[in-house]
């Protein structure tokens, strides 16, 4: 008999509201996640003082521990301290740093993981990955995904303006990734999975078009929904290939060369408008511009602090950020010195109106 149907992973619940911290224990107890509120909630460092007051008047059964910031050994440390004492689960709270070691740890202890978000700056809410930084440099984990997802829009209007600016920048960075997919499937015959390019997309694209603001209530619900369907779109391919392309590649790059002092979803969101636009798609390119634009975020090199031969080296180098990916990058082969070029006619194009 034909597999009819797949089965996919995905949260039992995802919340976005305001006052979703004060209602988690409910949450727990209604999805049958801890109906004793036993948990080891990890909190992060600059918020951590006023989360944990909330969850201890609230969650008695709760012990609460702070992750200072996102780093492997910090995770190491933590897993040590969680398996002195059973629990039913580990509940992250506050932004992608603290979820990413939230998730590593749960994984490493085999624990369902809650996700419960104060900021919006990126897709890692619901995503199958942690990012955790070492003497190294910075590694990217397998993780299993969140049994539930829970955004507090109190906290994410609390939050800088600059990381829900962020979110925006790496949630519309999905329709250059995509579009790097498909010319992969195009160019060299590489699989793609329909399902998780339309979760990639779709709240990508319904935030395109938006013409409210961060401090909108409905806008910040839809951004987060597009996050997590981000996260889950990821989960459904098993690689990151839905949302991370030659915009990805570009910020890898510009991290290597330790220029400029953006955060990832500025980067990312720049490296897509410009990839849209090598690919020749003016349309959508404009529309991205636009967007971008529209929330204060990059639409040039200088916008990042950067100089124009700076973004040019960054191009040039981002394909060997990441060897095992077929983009527009490695599709049309930029040298120094045509990096350079296409990085005038960019900006260019860009400031022109």
């Amino acid at each position: 008999m034909p597999l009819l149907a797949r089965m996919v992973m995905s949260p039992l619940a995802v919340e976005v509201r305001r006052g979703a911290v004060a209602g988690l224990s409910g949450l727990l107890a209604d999805q049958r996640i801890s109906s004793n509120g036993v948990v080891a909630a990890v909190v992060g460092g600059g918020i951590g003082d006023r989360i944990a007051g909330e969850l201890s008047s609230r969650m008695a059964n709760a012990d609460v521990f702070t992750a200072a910031d996102g780093r492997l050994d910090v995770a190491a440390d933590l897993e040590v301290e969680l398996r002195k004492r059973s629990y039913d689960a580990v509940v992250g709270i506050g932004g992608g740093k603290t979820l990413d070691v939230a998730k590593y740890v749960a994984s490493r202890l085999g624990l369902p993981m809650v996700a419960v978000a104060t900021s919006l700056a990126h897709d890692g809410i619901s995503s199958p990955v942690a990012t955790l930084d070492h003497d190294g440099g910075r590694g990217s984990y397998g993780v299993h995904i969140p049994v539930a997802v829970v955004v507090d829009l109190d906290y994410v209007h609390a939050a800088p303006a600059r990381q829900v600016r962020s979110g925006v920048g790496d949630l519309v960075s999905n329709l250059s990734a995509t579009a790097d997919w498909e010319l992969a499937r195009a160019e060299r015959g590489e699989p793609v999975d329909g399902l998780a390019l339309s979760l990639a997309r779709v709240g990508a694209e319904a935030v395109l078009g938006r013409t409210d603001g961060i401090d909108s209530d409905p806008f910040l619900t839809l951004l987060a929904e597009g996050l997590v369907l981000s996260g889950l779109a990821m989960a459904v391919a098993g690689t990151s290939l839905p949302c991370s392309g030659a915009c990805h590649e570009i910020s890898h790059a510009l991290d290597r060369l330790g220029v400029g002092d953006a955060t990832h979803g500025e980067q990312v969101g720049l490296g897509a408008l410009f990839a849209t636009w090598l690919r020749g798609d003016l349309r959508l390119a404009a529309a991205m511009r636009d967007c971008l634009g529209r929330h204060g975020l990059p639409t040039t090199p200088a916008d990042l602090a950067l100089e124009d031969r700076q973004f040019a080296c960054a191009v040039a180098a981002a394909p060997d950020t990441r060897p095992d990916r077929y983009t527009i990058l490695e599709h049309v082969g930029l040298d120094d010195a045509a990096a350079q070029r296409r990085t005038a006619e960019f900006v260019g194009w860009v400031t022109q109106r």
